[in-house]
């Protein structure tokens, strides 16, 4: 007999099957603590999201489209206050990180364990948005050239133009190409980090 044999003669092995129930073990273990962690990330997030509503209370209106604020639960639970900035919990699950997605990556904006900070930081956060889409609609609705200007002088002789290029459908590409323009204004407005925090 070699020792292989005499071995599993004298220790019976351990089952597949045994081991399996032990891996469910240990693996139902390590995700319990993963969910207790989740939930406390939850409970911090949503605590924070109750103390802005009253901020959240004095957007106009007119002005609400612009921000999304929600709650999302995941691997790692996140307050979104728009689509590009969001509240998240650090390593330790105490402290509070105010983050902002840009084309250059993300940015803190604000990390402390005082929840009361990362309201002031969303509050600041939410005032700079809003002054920055008034000032794109009003560039919008003033361009520079807002005077008006008196028209050039026609001789009477002198034929107008018509056709394609001129004359009554002259004109449609013109406001065409300003409409865009405006819409190209609005999205830079709202997309834009440079519009945002400065």
């Amino acid at each position: 007999m070699d020792d292989g044999e005499s071995y599993r003669g004298d220790m019976p092995g351990l089952s597949l099957r045994d081991a399996l129930r032990v891996a469910r073990v240990e693996a139902a273990e390590r995700s319990g603590v993963i969910v207790e962690l989740r939930d406390a990330s939850l409970a911090r997030l949503s605590m924070l999201n109750e103390l802005l509503d009253p901020v959240f209370a004095e957007v106009p209106l007119e002005h609400a489209d612009l921000f999304d604020r929600g709650l999302m639960p995941g691997e790692t639970p996140r307050l979104f206050v728009d689509m590009v900035a969001h509240v998240t919990l650090g390593r330790d699950r105490r402290t509070f990180r105010f983050l902002q997605d840009t084309r250059s990556g993300r940015h803190v904006l604000a990390e402390s364990t005082n929840p009361n900070d990362i309201v002031d930081a969303v509050t600041r956060y939410i005032a700079r948005r809003l002054i920055a889409r008034e000032q794109a609609l009003v560039a919008v609705a003033l361009p520079p050239d807002a005077e008006p200007h008196p028209a050039p002088h026609r001789p009477a002789h002198e034929p107008r133009a018509t056709g394609p290029a001129g004359g009554r459908h002259g004109g449609i590409p013109f406001v065409l190409g300003i409409l865009v323009g405006v819409l190209a204004m609005l999205v830079l407005a709202l997309v834009l980090p440079e519009f945002r925090l400065r």
